[in-house]
């Protein structure tokens, strides 16, 4: 099932949403079971310009999307929602996420590390949106995450936060490594 879910249409099914950048480490809603997941088709990437939450108009920063590349796939965590929240977390979600579209809801299947498989609620980048900044150099948004600050705070707390949150849980993402090490240097290099 492709395409945006309605308040829970799911016939009774549990509502499983995918988490691969903030929402591994901040899911905001009730949680009845988590898993280590891989979404299949998709990779994480710093590939939105970030308005809002980490980042401005004026100096916007980046955060994490799911962009769309056949053959990649993409290691995070896939939540089930606590029955009865389906609804309620669906428009938690959506007021979150949705802020300023450049995201688009979608139902994916999700590969579980036990070996079952789910339909799960993912949000990906559009990439016909204006927000949408895929194929930046690593150096460049090495250099944007490290100047960024929005209404959520500094751009490069949310690269830590999720690098870190990867490493505990014991999902490998090089690039992320790169850039958490890369923006710790720059902002402890002195201003020029």
């Amino acid at each position: 099932m492709e395409g945006p879910v309605k308040m829970h249409d799911q016939g009774g099914d549990p509502l499983w949403v995918f988490g691969y950048g903030s929402l591994m480490w901040n899911p905001g809603f009730a949680v009845a079971e988590q898993a280590i997941a891989r979404l299949p088709g998709f990779h994480r990437s710093f590939c939105m310009r970030s308005i809002h939450h980490r980042g401005t108009v004026a100096r916007p920063g980046l955060v994490l999307a799911l962009d769309a590349m056949p053959g990649a796939s993409c290691d995070g965590v896939a939540f089930r929602v606590a029955p009865g929240q389906e609804d309620q977390t669906l428009a938690y979600l959506r007021e979150r996420e949705l802020v300023s579209a450049a995201y688009l809801e979608r139902v994916l299947p999700v590969d579980l590390a036990d070996g079952r498989q789910v339909a799960a609620v993912v949000f990906v980048i559009d990439a016909d949106h204006a927000q949408y900044c895929g194929g930046l150099p690593l150096e460049e948004q090495a250099r944007i995450i490290a100047a960024a600050r929005g209404g959520r705070g500094p751009n490069d707390e949310y690269l830590h936060n999720t690098a870190d949150h990867l490493a505990a849980l014991g999902i490998a993402d090089d690039d992320l490594l790169w850039l958490a090490d890369r923006v710790r240097a720059l902002r402890a290099a002195p201003p020029t």
